[in-house]
């Protein structure tokens, strides 16, 4: 699929267009539709043109402004600190490292309104099928209709995450100005059928083999979504009778496990450039410089402009670890964990050849993560606090200032169902079951010393190994940490409890002007 999917954008096919434009970048219906091939193209194929991105607010990652940046900076996990007249943005990344955020922030607004415009190109994709299911014949319309639901079930498991209760809409004919919101336990439940009715008729293709299914919705693919539905299903449900569905999130972990997946030997494996063939990667941003135009925009925004000039790009110079997360990789003591040193760049900054990097006084650029603040405005290290994003291994001929790079952007991987596995167990007050998972990670890590299987431990442990990968804000939730506002920079001393309102976002204020039947989530 790395070769098909993404070459198909047709996207003229839900633009409303005056009946004066000759557009010249579209086609009819009768070309879109014209036998089986092109209809599984302009139904199936072309929405994975949407699941990564390049420009703000759009894709899953690998993009600014949109649904990874309020999974990541509205967590503890890193920042955006304001630089002197750098990275202030109107307040908005401050607003994320306080949970200060109201109904007019930008990162809200353009998450739900990316979300939305996928789950209505799958609610016309899955019209069209329907239409001309004679063309498609049985076998392949029960196949493509199941993909296209998964997807959707996929991006309505996106929206309760970050807003609650939201719309739950099926159909292109709606009335946009009338719809309400649904419960959020509500479409739990249809996120829950929809990803279970699909499985049958999807391919059980993992990423073992580059091939047709590579990058998209297969049986795996579901089974990580329905384990995390099922992981976090206290949160969602608002209940603490979760017995039931940890106990179907290890069997869906355990069917992943069947599936052939395992852990890479190396860590780094799984984030090279070329890293189609990770073992480990279960779905992932197909990355091609030479096909697609899905940017990687992270790394971008974290070097500093010496550092990415050094590779040939170019940097931003805002994006780093906090001080919790420095702490909780043991960051300037004897037992810092290794994967510190893939995740980050700290220290003394080379270039790919180990030459030092130069900063503007001509002295060897140097990162100064414990030095690190959410306004650097008068400080000494204003340019050069924070550790850096490294995860990703250095395409060095990557075009567009390194965005676009030919690493896949890795959103699901087995690793992370390690973790969902050894969680569940403990959950179950089945601790020894789980410590076999939480060990297999740790011990591929090299981890200096065992542990124990406990909450805060596998908290931590899950920070250490899936930074960078947009999970914190989300574990930091189910953990019951999130709430919490706190003082200074260490993290240690909690100084007010709030009422938990910011564990959702407000749903936008330029949404809700356009429809005032949608209410707002308490709090905003």
């Amino acid at each position: 699929m790395k070769k098909t999917a993404y070459l198909i954008l047709m996207t003229g096919l839900l633009c409303a267009c005056s009946l004066e434009e000759e557009p010249r970048d579209q086609i009819t219906e009768e070309q879109a539709f014209a036998n089986s091939s092109d209809l599984f193209l302009n139904t199936v194929a072309t929405l994975y043109n949407y699941i990564g991105g390049n420009t703000d607010g759009q894709g899953l990652q690998g993009t600014c402004r949109g649904v990874y940046d309020l999974q990541t900076f509205g967590s503890d996990e890193a920042m955006l600190p304001t630089r002197g007249v750098d990275w202030y943005d109107g307040g908005i990344w401050q607003a994320m490292y306080k949970h200060s955020w109201d109904a007019g922030h930008e990162l809200p607004k353009n998450a739900w309104l990316y979300l939305y415009k996928v789950i209505t190109l799958c609610n016309y994709s899955l019209e069209k099928l329907e239409q001309y299911k004679e063309m498609a014949g049985n076998m392949n319309y029960d196949a493509w209709n199941a993909e296209v639901r998964a997807i959707r079930a996929i991006y309505y498991w996106y929206l309760i995450d970050l807003f609650g209760d939201v719309p739950l809409i099926t159909s292109t004919d709606v009335v946009m100005n009338k719809v309400t919101r649904e419960k959020r336990s509500v479409v739990f439940e249809f996120i829950d059928k929809e990803l279970t009715d699909a499985i049958p008729n999807l391919s059980l293709a993992n990423s073992v083999r580059e091939g047709d299914y590579y990058g998209r919705v297969t049986v795996p693919v579901c089974y990580f979504v329905l384990a995390k539905l099922m992981l976090n299903s206290g949160v969602y449900l608002n209940t603490t009778d979760i017995a039931e569905y940890m106990e179907r999130c290890i069997e869906y972990c355990n069917d992943i496990e069947n599936l052939g997946y395992d852990l890479e030997d190396y860590y780094d494996n799984n984030f090279i450039v070329y890293n189609e063939n990770s073992k480990e990667n279960i779905f992932v941003i197909p990355m091609d410089k030479h096909l697609y135009s899905n940017q990687q925009q992270n790394l971008y925004r974290s070097y500093h402009y010496r550092h990415a000039a050094a590779y040939g790009f170019t940097g931003e110079n805002g994006t780093c670890a906090t001080l919790h997360t420095l702490k909780v990789y043991g960051y300037g003591t004897h037992e810092t964990d290794l994967r510190f040193y893939t995740n980050f760049y700290f220290g003394p900054v080379y270039d790919l050849e180990y030459n030092p990097v130069l900063d503007r006084t001509g002295e060897q650029l140097v990162y100064y993560p414990d030095k690190v603040e959410m306004d650097l405005s008068f400080s000494d290290y204003v340019e050069t606090a924070g550790a850096r994003m490294k995860k990703y291994e250095v395409d060095k001929v990557a075009p567009k200032d390194g965005k676009l790079m030919d690493n896949d952007i890795v959103l699901f991987r087995f690793a992370d169902v390690l973790l969902m596995r050894a969680e569940a167990y403990l959950r179950l007050d089945k601790a020894s079951e789980g410590q076999k998972d939480f060990d297999r990670v740790r011990n591929r890590a090299l981890t200096s010393s065992w542990r124990a299987l406990t909450m805060q431990n596998l908290e931590d442990e899950r920070l250490m190994e899936l930074c960078w990968e947009g999970w914190r804000r989300q574990d930091m939730i189910r953990f019951g940490h999130y709430k919490s506002l706190y003082q200074g920079e260490d993290y240690d001393e909690p100084v007010d409890e709030s009422d938990g309102h910011t564990t959702v976002f407000p749903i936008p204020a330029d949404v809700r002007a356009l429809n005032a039947k949608l209410t707002q989530n308490p709090g905003y």
